[in-house]
């Protein structure tokens, strides 16, 4: 008996040592993720700090040597080199009328400027000054001596690629992307790079390494996005040309919400090798470099000057088909097919307005103008694009989004990718008799599930676009005239309403060209009309949509103009018509 209760005892003090042990253990393992997540917190702001030190040192360092030019040079009339449009300016400077130096201080000085307003800049590329030495090389380019600035996620030699996200930070690319190298070819000087938002797929321009972007007409409001940057800078004055990249409206939006022009190209007519997007291998909705400026014939130039040998060269997954001047100066009437609302989301009253005020002037000018509608919205949006670009349940997405602290423009938007998927598909069945648009959106971000789903899925979009193709030409239009998102949203919108994107994003889907024109400006009728918006569904998403886009007054509205893929001129031919017609209308 007394063994049995030494055993006993000898138990007991194993268990107490145990759980001591254990509870020893529970700790330290608590400590060490704990010290983990510190070091982590203080890795992302170490990098946030490097990031910004750069972005200070490269403004700092263009204000010194504006400074030094000024008082070398005190003759220069900036105010008139910023007025001249691209044409205008390239033939000055191939002419000799103005020079490569007198332009590109003008323009950084500018840009200084409308920076310290807008916040547009993530960094001056200080080799442009180094470049501007040398330019005289390339005087035969068909940019020759201009500045241009650059969206973020351009690959330029040594600099980061950061999409606004930590993870890719102190990473910088090894070689600068084929357009970069393109437009030095051509005689053009990239200067500068602007924001973007957080891990891109936004349509509002803030990130937690360079902050939030505003609109150059209302400090109030956000200059959209991705492209924001580019938006507000051009919009601001401060750049000439610019290239941005649209996967949703990414270059569309921001010219809508900045009153400039932009366009958006056929996927695959400009490369996109060194142009990052925030994960690669989605093949449902393209992504496309384009270029932004203030008027429709400086993006032409530049749709000529990107379409040339050396770009086929470098990228021989392009097709080798140079800019077609005489489609794009074609003056012959055209079918115009024209819509005020796609069935998926009600326009606000300055969308419809301008497509209608566009439409009469088409119309008094010799063109035909057809109603069209696009087939199946809601399936197109929400089954093919949506779940196509979330096909992996957003896991991708969020993985590039670990480490770093989530902006506010975004958060709202990503909460509901962090669900597990059988949460998101069961709220989607709750959601159904509630919010059948919500409950679709839920089920669609679950992604699709297996590889023969990912092929079901592709072969679903294949059919759509060869749909949409046959219902264009039983219209028997050429160009299709439509509202874009406007006008610009009130700060912390663009990550809630993201169902409004049906106007731009399904051009991505179809792989259509399309860009954007400023034609006019919110009035206070259409503030007044606001008012009584109730929208389609009359859900969650159309009441947030009526305070994004509230106080718009004197903000500009634009129209969007579409063409059948690889007609890029045509449609840019389209977008100039437009412009003509409104410049005269005002006069």
């Amino acid at each position: 008996m007394e063994n049995v209760q030494q055993f006993l005892q000898g138990v007991e003090l194993d268990n107490r040592s145990a759980a001591l042990l254990t509870g020893a253990a529970c700790g330290v393992g608590a400590l060490v993720v704990l010290a983990l997540k510190v070091a982590s917190h203080q890795e992302t702001k170490d990098k946030i700090r490097r990031a910004r030190d750069r972005q200070t040192e490269s403004l700092q360092r263009a204000e010194q040597a504006v400074l030094r030019y000024k008082e070398s040079h005190p003759t220069t009339d900036s105010s008139l080199i910023l007025t001249l449009s691209l044409p205008e300016l390239t033939k000055k400077l191939q002419e000799g009328k103005l020079s490569p130096e007198d332009v590109f201080y003008s323009y950084v000085e500018k840009t200084l400027d409308v920076n310290k307003k807008l916040n547009c800049c993530t960094g001056f590329l200080l080799e442009s000054f180094d470049q501007l030495k040398t330019v005289d090389s390339n005087k035969d380019g068909l940019l020759y001596g201009v500045p241009v600035s650059i969206k973020e996620n351009y690959s330029y030699k040594n600099h980061d690629v950061s999409c606004g996200v930590i993870v890719n930070l102190d990473q910088p690319a090894q070689e600068d992307s084929v357009l970069i190298e393109v437009l030095k070819r051509q005689g053009a000087i990239p200067f500068v790079r602007t924001n973007l938002p957080q891990a891109l797929l936004n349509y509002d321009c803030s990130n937690p390494i360079y902050g939030q972007t505003v609109n150059p007409h209302n400090l109030q409001k956000t200059s959209g996005g991705s492209s924001g940057g580019e938006g507000a800078l051009i919009g601001g004055g401060g750049s000439v040309l610019g290239l941005g990249s649209d996967i949703g409206g990414s270059i569309r939006i921001p010219a809508s919400f900045c009153g400039i022009c932009g366009f958006k190209p056929t996927a695959g007519r400009l490369s996109t090798q060194g142009l990052r997007p925030i994960y690669r291998g989605q093949k449902s909705v393209l992504s496309s470099p384009g270029p932004m400026a203030r008027d429709v014939d400086s993006l032409a130039l530049c749709m000529q000057a990107l379409l040339c040998d050396h770009m086929f060269s470098l990228d021989p997954t392009v097709p080798p088909i140079p800019f077609n001047v005489q489609t794009y100066q074609s003056s012959k009437p055209l079918r115009i097919g024209y819509l005020e609302n796609d069935g998926f989301m009600q326009p606000s009253p300055s969308m419809a307005r301008g497509v209608r005020e566009v439409k009469a002037l088409l119309e008094q000018a010799g063109h035909t103008l057809v109603p069209y509608n696009p087939l199946k919205i809601d399936y197109a949006i929400i089954d093919l694009t949506i779940r196509g670009i979330f096909a992996d349940g957003a896991n991708t997405l969020l993985q590039k989004l670990e480490g770093s602290p989530l902006d506010p423009c975004l958060r709202e938007q990503v909460f509901p990718y962090y669900f597990p998927t059988w949460l998101k598909k069961t709220l989607s069945f709750l959601l159904k008799p509630l919010s059948p648009r919500a409950s679709a959106v839920f089920s669609a971000i679950s992604g699709v599930g297996s590889v023969p789903d990912v092929w079901k899925q592709h072969a679903a979009v294949e059919d759509y676009i060869h749909e949409t193709i046959a219902h264009w030409r039983r219209c028997n239009i050429d160009v299709l005239l439509c509202p874009v998102i406007g006008p610009a949203y009130n700060f912390l919108y663009c990550g809630k309403v993201t169902t409004v994107l049906s106007y731009t994003i399904l051009y991505n889907l179809l792989n259509f060209p399309a860009g954007v024109v400023p034609v006019s400006t919110v009035t206070a009728v259409d503030e007044e009309e606001l008012k009584h918006y109730k929208g389609i569904y009359r859900d969650h998403w159309d009441k947030l949509f009526k305070q994004a886009v509230s106080g718009g007054e004197g903000l500009p509205v634009a129209v969007q103009c579409v063409a059948l893929p690889w007609q890029d001129e045509l449609c840019l031919r389209f977008m100039k018509e437009v412009e003509q017609l409104v410049k005269q209308s005002r006069k």
